[in-house]
């Protein structure tokens, strides 16, 4: 679960969170995700990985507005080969405001083409939960 706060430039004129910023509420909550289990952006990039989102389908349920406090979480619902689906929700509180599932791909970093997860962190990652 991360935690943050909604500021001014998470907003439109009216003041309500424009709907990109929810993305990158769950990019927020993915990265430290992979952090807390070991994988952060160093490890990531020394092990010469990427992580690139492939596909994103969210729900938008409510409305976040300045000030607000929200979370964000990222659970793993699929791990397979070079791809990893999450599943992911910014609340407020217990309110849902967006969730949705996001699958990211891992992929060779001077390459950009697709790497299988290495054995360690698939082994590691399906361990979760």
């Amino acid at each position: 679960m991360h935690r943050l706060r909604v500021y001014i430039e998470d907003t439109d004129a009216g003041g309500i969170v424009y709907y990109v910023n929810y993305l990158k509420f769950m990019e927020r909550a993915r990265t430290e995700f992979m952090r807390g289990h070991g994988y952060g952006k160093t490890h990531i990039f020394n092990q010469d990985l990427m992580f690139v989102v492939q596909s994103v389908a969210v729900n938008y349920c409510l409305a976040a507005q300045l000030d607000d406090e929200l979370e964000a979480s990222a659970r793993i619902v699929s791990l397979r080969g070079a791809r990893i689906v999450f599943h992911q929700s910014v609340r407020r509180s217990e309110e849902v405001l967006a969730e949705g599932e996001i699958t990211i791909a891992c992929v060779d970093r001077g390459q950009r083409k697709p790497r299988r997860l290495p054995a360690e962190m698939l082994a590691r990652l399906r361990a979760v939960d």
